[in-house]
């Protein structure tokens, strides 16, 4: 029976006094808290902060009239562990308890957030399925990113540190891109309007590729990049979009309806240029294959040459032949009939064609032609061949990013956790009835108990 029954039960009858422990009264006062209340959310401002090595945070939270001491141990994580301070308000949930060491009544905290950001995360989700539903956020419409970008636009403010990570990396990894800036405020009532109109403005710059970038903050801080007038003009961007917004679990609807989403700023700009290392073995492992090729194509077509010239009689033989030939004709037309003379004229002018047909020089000539054909034959193949390795390592790029984890939980499976433990589940008969679970997905997690467990046998 429950201490506060026994109580009531020994009080209402008129029995003696029973006198409990202090582990005794404490344990079923922690019982009772725990099964009563269960978990409950709560509002207020932080106090007491303490952030041991242990990894675990202790503070109060407390309003204009009570506190109460809070406890958030490190296998419960959340993107806003290392933002909290002293006069932090939050939204946090957990269950009441006693600690018993010391008697204090305290909440074990399992989720907590800034205040005001449960509803933008409703905002969030509510215009996510409204705009995933007309069609804005299908991968089918995104587009391939140029390999050789030879202008980018960027949109980002002009102070801050993501301009500066994308210049230092267009800087090292390719110097020769065209970099347009196009500034505008990512934080405010007005950094939305600004966002989409240098989106459309990017369509009248010949641009190649445009990086949408901002660094790090809260979900208040990156909702600019949740607007609807920004997620509809990335859409309708006439070239190809990059997000690099906030962080690696950062995710804006900008993102979503982008061509490609990168995790940070410099990833974007990591992702749009091209490595200029690289890019240059490729040209003179090229380079050395064509100076081979060229090599042995001149080296074959300059013996063929030299065996035709070789084949060829000397003109001036050919012309004391002719001469020899005619002083015969000219002996027998003076011994024959005028008819015959005429024939033999007429033959002589045919001989003195063909010998002009078959000059050394006409026949290089047609050579060099051929030659300088050939070469610019060469040349153009192994252009195309190079395009055509660049176009399949993208290729296989893109084959390497679908394969990662975080691709696999995209595609709707998802990671199953003990709650307590951390360990990861693979098999239903390690889990209860009643344990804790977490379920992450590619885009957030859910806290659940096992109700029943029904293994799968072998």
């Amino acid at each position: 029976m429950p201490l506060v029954e026994q109580h009531l039960s020994r009080h209402n009858t008129g029995m003696d006094r029973t006198i409990y422990q202090v582990s005794e009264f404490t344990r079923e006062a922690r019982n009772l808290l725990e099964t009563h209340f269960g978990v409950v959310w709560l509002t207020g401002e932080i106090s007491n902060l303490a952030t041991p090595t242990s990894g675990h945070i202790y503070f109060s939270l407390k309003d204009e009239n009570a506190q109460i001491r809070c406890a958030m141990f490190r296998n419960r994580p959340s993107p806003y562990r290392g933002e909290l301070q002293n006069g932090t308000e939050v939204l946090l949930s957990g269950n009441v308890s006693i600690y018993e060491a010391r008697g204090d009544f305290q909440l074990i905290v399992d989720y907590l957030e800034p205040a005001g950001e449960g509803e933008l995360r409703r905002r969030f989700e509510r215009l996510k399925k409204q705009l995933d539903a007309e069609g804005l956020f299908d991968p089918n419409k995104r587009r391939p990113l140029p390999s050789l970008p030879a202008r980018v636009a960027v949109i980002t403010s002009s102070q801050g540190a993501a301009l500066q990570d994308v210049l230092a990396t267009f800087q090292r990894r390719f110097p020769l891109t065209d970099i347009l800036l196009l500034p505008v405020t990512v934080q405010g009532d007005n950094a939305a309007p600004q966002i989409a109109r240098a989106l459309q403005t990017v369509s009248k710059k010949q641009c190649d590729v445009v990086i949408l970038a901002r660094g790090g903050g809260s979900l208040e801080d990156l909702w600019a990049f949740n607007e609807e007038v920004v997620v509809r003009a990335v859409r309708s961007c006439k070239v190809p979009v990059v997000t690099g917004v906030g962080h690696e679990t950062d995710f804006t609807l900008a993102d979503f309806a982008a061509d490609f989403r990168c995790a940070t700023p410099t990833a974007a700009a990591e992702t749009v240029s091209p490595d200029a290392n690289a890019l240059l073995r490729i040209i003179d492992r090229c380079a050395e294959r064509l100076d081979t090729t060229l090599d042995y194509r001149l080296q074959a077509s300059a013996q063929r040459l030299d065996g035709t010239v070789a084949r060829l009689r000397h003109p001036s033989e050919r012309v004391s032949y002719q001469f020899e030939n005619l002083e015969r004709l000219v002996e027998r037309l003076r011994l024959g009939w005028r008819f015959r003379y005429q024939k033999q004229t007429g033959q002589t002018a045919r001989y003195a064609q063909q010998l002009q047909l078959t000059s050394p020089r006409v026949r290089l000539r047609n050579f060099a032609i051929r030659i300088e054909t050939c070469r610019t034959l060469l040349a153009e193949r192994l252009k195309r061949r190079l395009t055509q390795r660049v176009q399949e390592l993208t290729g296989l790029e893109s084959q390497l990013k679908a394969l990662s984890p975080l691709a696999t939980l995209g595609r709707g499976f998802a990671i199953v956790q003990l709650e307590e433990e951390g360990t990861i589940v693979r098999s239903a008969s390690t889990l209860a009835p009643g344990d804790s679970i977490v379920t992450r997905f590619a885009r957030g997690r859910a806290h659940a108990k096992v109700k029943t467990v029904e293994p799968t046998e072998d």
